[in-house]
């Protein structure tokens, strides 16, 4: 006899909450993590000027500089002042294009590709 307070885990995979938990398991399982991408802040540019990444992946801008920088993409993400030797990080939450500059050198500009 069936009891009737069991529930068939494969029939309900389609419910949203349980689909993105056994996505959760399942990655987990299987080694999927977000990457941490470095971009170098030297010479007074940006290193790489264009990064690709995939959503949830962070980026960290190192500045190997002797003076202060920024990383600041207007209404999306601003680093504040990065010191000789230190770093920033921030990760996209949605896709597109993210042009940035440094806002102590207008001149340095590069591109984060989210996708």
């Amino acid at each position: 006899m069936r009891s009737t307070s069991s529930r068939n885990w494969a029939s309900d995979v389609g419910h949203p909450l349980r689909a993105a938990a056994l996505a959760a398991v399942l990655g987990a399982a299987l080694g999927v993590h977000a990457a941490e991408h470095v971009v170098t802040i030297e010479g007074m540019a940006f290193k790489p000027a264009t990064l690709t990444i995939k959503r949830g992946d962070s980026v960290s801008w190192q500045n190997q500089d002797l003076v202060p920088h920024t990383a600041t993409a207007a209404g999306r993400f601003d680093s504040g002042s990065i010191a000789q030797g230190k770093r920033w990080r921030f990760t996209p939450k949605t896709a597109g294009r993210y042009d940035y500059a440094c806002t102590y050198h207008p001149g340095m500009k590069a591109v984060v590709v989210v996708e």
